[in-house]
């Protein structure tokens, strides 16, 4: 998922790392809910952000999204183009 709002797919936060987070994070939600079924069922998550230095600020507003125990993630710095963060979730139902 990308910060982009799903219903106008426009960019979420142009140049806020934290509401750019905290869209992609919503994203997984609605998709995760979608297929039925709750983040309590996401078990791992991958992450990429183009500043490492933003990983503070992911990590708060992953605890804000993930109740523990927390899914397995992964976060790796990547070039995005044009966003600050993406991220991939995997949950099993």
């Amino acid at each position: 998922q990308v910060p982009r709002d799903p219903r106008t797919g426009e960019l979420v936060g142009a140049d806020d790392f934290t509401a750019q987070a905290r869209q992609v994070l919503a994203n997984v939600r609605g998709v995760v809910e979608a297929a039925g079924a709750t983040l309590a069922d996401v078990v791992s998550v991958t992450v990429w952000v183009t500043n490492v230095d933003d990983w503070a600020a992911f990590d708060a507003v992953y605890r804000e999204t993930f109740s523990p125990p927390f899914p397995t993630r992964a976060v790796v710095g990547a070039s995005l183009r044009g966003i600050m963060v993406e991220v991939s979730a995997i949950a099993y139902v």
